[in-house]
């Protein structure tokens, strides 16, 4: 092994002995500075990732796929709101984990069926 290659290697390391210096610094002080130090470093860590969880499981329950009852074009949308149908622009509500046509107070809707046609002979 050259001294070159060692040196090499103490390079790589500095960082991390830098750390461990500084680490054990902070230790040899102890006290109310460095617990609220540590718990502050912790809360900065663990907060994005119980914001992400609880984000997404937020999202699991309040996230609706479902068609539009007019022109059966398949979308998302969030639970409880009011939204327009990308396809045919009729608005909806979302409500109970499916769209429905959203309609003013007062108004009757109805819904057409076909009738096949009969001839007047039969």
């Amino acid at each position: 092994m050259s001294f070159k290659t060692f040196q090499f290697n103490l390079s790589n390391l500095r960082p991390w002995l830098t750390l461990l210096a500084v680490i054990w610094l902070l230790a040899s002080f102890g006290g109310w500075l460095v617990n609220s130090l540590l718990i502050i470093v912790a809360l900065l860590f663990l907060a994005p990732i119980v914001a992400f969880v609880g984000f997404r499981w937020w999202l699991q329950y309040n996230l609706v796929s479902d068609r539009c009852p007019v022109c059966r074009h398949e979308f998302s949308g969030l639970n409880n709101i009011q939204l327009q149908c990308p396809n045919c622009g009729e608005q909806l509500l979302v409500q109970q984990g499916h769209f429905q046509r959203f309609t003013p107070e007062g108004t009757i809707d109805v819904t057409a069926v076909e009738l096949p046609a009969k001839s007047l002979e039969e």
